[in-house]
């Protein structure tokens, strides 16, 4: 099964879980659930969102910064035409 990122704003956490394609986790408690994690003081019906990801990895308790150092802007991705 694939794993999917999915980001809270209201906490500002990013957390990684593994589920169907199919299926897709729309609250913070749905998420806590499927990820087996404490909710914390963050509401059960706090919305998430589903990241899409481009490949670049992310800590799962960290929010996405951008693509590393050097990835873009000079070519050096690979997905760059300069």
């Amino acid at each position: 099964m694939p794993s999917y990122d999915y980001y809270c704003p209201t906490n500002g956490r990013t957390v990684e879980v593994i589920h169907g394609m199919s299926d897709r986790l729309d609250t913070w408690g749905e998420l806590c659930d499927k990820a087996e994690l404490d909710p914390g003081d963050t509401a059960a019906d706090a919305p998430v969102e589903r990241l899409v990801a481009a490949g670049i990895p992310i800590a799962s308790d960290q929010t996405p910064a951008g693509p590393p150092p050097g990835a873009c802007g000079n070519g050096g991705c690979g997905m760059c035409m300069n």
